[in-house]
């Protein structure tokens, strides 16, 4: 249907394509990855025609289609409905019922049999193209991307970009091309979206290729991954887990043949040192000179599996409750988001915030966070210190920073070396640290930003959609830093590889109410399927089951009472100043300790070795006991101040 031959394409001097090919064939589903920057909605838009390839050709069949979803649309305002920019789609059929109007119009005043055999002609056609049935099929296909019946016929400049996207990819969907082009489609969609998209492409007749960094949405969809590497498109047959395992195997070959041509190479150069001063040899060795120059080089395999070797530590250790939501109620105007709805986050949660857009997701993080407005009673626990990463927040970059001095704006303290070595975490190496923000892209921006949050020492982190805009291998670097993250955070994300490797908790919002799942994504999908098997899963629109509150009314403490729970609060809070102290003792001993222990001197020596074993170990036993009394004086500290709020 399509083939792409030799194909070369440069910005500047750097090549994005340099002798790359790729052939499509009708009913393809292919996936399209690399990391950012490798030219994937580049090779989108030289297929489109956009761009014209500086070598190499691109040829289709003379019935070959193409619809192209890129991220330009996302500007793309209309007074029109959505329903009627969705179904400019249908071109043809359009001109048609314009026509058929025009003559029932005309034939009202003026009848002529010329006009009864036209109308029946464009009936006809009109009929033979399903034009009966486009408006419900537009409808469906809306419907389907989360627009309500109400909001059909509402115009479309009324909605934000993300949602104006929906509906181009409605009316790129009603045009049903040959070929489908999607340029991060699951971007703008929330998870009900996203499974709505995957089970049409799944059944959509022409061929498909799409960009995304959602492994899940790619699992669900494609039958082939196309990778963009080295100025080359690389093919495996298919799915992405698929892809994972097959370029280990062939990473593995690879590196091996890497390895053998550097040894064979190495022993012919050092026969060329040997016997270039012998002439007996001089034929010999011209031999394998001329053999060195001829030889096709094996490139070593990169290592794209970037780790993170950097603790994000904070300094201040909160109590075991980090905020309690109370009987919380939240509406813009009409729309009710929540009712009158309780919640607890504990020290260690690591909860994932999911559900369909327009739910309240991001409502319920600013509530957390305390920048919005409700009804109701929002109680942060002790010594919680919070950082909050948004979207927004990419613009509060300052444009003249290097990325070393944005770090060094979270006044942390740290050194230069180890602020590089965290920029390193996060992909920029070397010289990179002195570029300045206005340079970057949207991800790497978006990888400064979170970097900046992961070391402000905050011990609760709330971020709202990390994983847009950033590649699979920043993906994997953000679910790395959060796995040996120690502190607590509520993460709102529609990326379910993500959310399936960070989160040991799952929220939820159903009947205008905060309600938690207790375990892993994986856990939740398998119990909500359950419920839907079940049918006890409330459907949309359903009103809210009012139940009537009890409300435990707090004991009134008199005067001496107060004072006497004050002195005790003193007393408390004295006792934990002096567990911290003894914890930061023991924990500085147990460093030294296991510095003892790893001395050689020590590790040879086995009466020294179990002596210092001993004493390590009564040091683990005293630290176990001072964090249990840190505990106990912390349930008491919260327990006292609730009494006394």
């Amino acid at each position: 249907m399509l083939s792409i031959n030799n194909l070369s394409f440069y910005f500047g001097s750097r090549p994005m394509y340099d002798g790359a090919n790729l052939h499509i064939k009708p009913k393809d589903k292919i996936g399209l990855i690399g990391a950012n920057g490798t030219g994937k909605s580049t090779l989108l838009r030289i297929i489109d025609g956009e761009y014209l390839p500086d070598g190499g050709s691109i040829s289709k069949s003379g019935d070959c289609t193409i619809g192209f979803l890129n991220q330009d649309l996302l500007s793309y305002q209309s007074d029109d409905s959505i329903l009627s920019v969705a179904m400019q789609a249908f071109e043809r059929q359009n001109f048609l019922q314009a026509e058929i109007d025009k003559v029932l119009h005309k034939m009202e005043t003026n009848f002529e049999d010329d006009d009864v055999n036209k109308l029946a002609r464009f009936q006809d056609e009109f009929d033979a193209l399903g034009g009966y049935t486009i408006q419900s099929e537009a409808e469906a296909i809306l419907e389907g991307l989360g627009f309500s019946t109400e909001e059909l016929a509402q115009p479309l400049q009324k909605f934000s970009g993300g949602w104006r996207m929906r509906v181009m990819l409605a009316k790129l969907l009603l045009q049903r091309p040959s070929l489908l082009m999607l340029d991060e489609p699951t971007n703008h969609l929330d998870l009900p979206s996203i499974q709505w998209v995957e089970n049409y492409i799944n059944t959509y007749e022409g061929a498909i290729i799409v960009v995304s960094h959602d492994r899940f949405f790619l699992d669900n969809t494609v039958t082939t991954i196309v990778e963009v590497t080295g100025s080359k498109l690389v093919s495996y047959s298919g799915n992405y887990s698929y892809y994972m395992e097959e370029k280990a195997l062939r990473n593995e070959v690879q590196k091996g043949a890497y390895e053998n041509q550097q040894q064979a190479i190495k022993q012919t150069e050092k026969f060329i040192t040997r016997f270039k001063a012998k002439a007996t040899k001089a034929r010999q060795v011209q031999s394998r000179v001329k053999a060195l120059e001829r030889l096709e080089l094996i490139d070593d395999v990169l290592d794209e599996n970037a780790k993170v070797n950097f603790k994000f530590n904070f300094g201040t250790q909160p109590g075991r409750f980090i905020m309690h939501l109370e009987d919380i109620t939240k509406a813009y105007g009409p729309k009710r988001i929540l009712t009158s709805t309780n919640a607890v986050i504990e020290r260690g949660d690591k909860i994932a915030l999911i559900g369909a857009n327009g739910k309240g997701k991001s409502t319920v993080l600013r509530i957390i966070d305390g920048s919005e407005q409700f009804e109701g009673e929002r109680k942060l626990g002790h010594n919680v210190i919070d950082s909050f990463y948004a979207q927004h927040q990419l613009e509060s970059l300052d444009v003249n920073n290097t990325l070393l001095d944005e770090l060094k704006m979270t006044g942390t303290g740290k050194l230069e070396t180890e602020l590089r070595s965290i920029l390193g975490c996060f992909l920029f190496s070397g010289d990179d640290a002195f570029k300045k923000i206005k340079v970057l892209s949207g991800g790497e921006k978006s990888r400064v930003a979170l970097a900046k949050v992961l070391i402000s020492e905050a011990n609760f982190l709330l971020l709202d959609e990390p994983t847009n805009h950033l590649d699979m291998m920043s993906v994997n670097i953000l679910i790395q830093a959060l796995q040996q993250y120690e502190g607590t955070y509520v993460v709102v994300s529609h990326d379910r590889f993500f959310v399936s490797e960070i989160a040991n908790k799952i929220w939820y919002i159903e009947d205008e109410e905060i309600k938690v799942y207790p375990g892993t994504y994986d856990e939740y999908e398998t119990w909500m399927e359950q419920r839907r098997i079940d049918g006890t899963l409330p459907k949309e629109g359903s009103p809210k089951k009012t139940v009537e509150k009890v409300v435990e009314k707090k004991p009134v403490l008199d005067d001496f009472a107060k004072k006497e729970a004050q002195k005790n609060l003193k007393k408390l809070n004295q006792k934990l100043t002096d567990a911290e102290s003894l914890i930061a003792k023991l924990e500085a001993e147990k460093v030294e300790k296991e510095k003892t222990l790893a001395d050689p001197i020590t590790f040879n020596n086995a009466d020294t070795l179990k002596k210092e074993n001993i004493a390590y170990q009564k040091i683990l036993n005293s630290l176990e006991e001072a964090s249990d009394t840190w505990e106990a004086v912390m349930l008491e500290i919260e327990e006292t101040e609730s009494v006394l709020q």
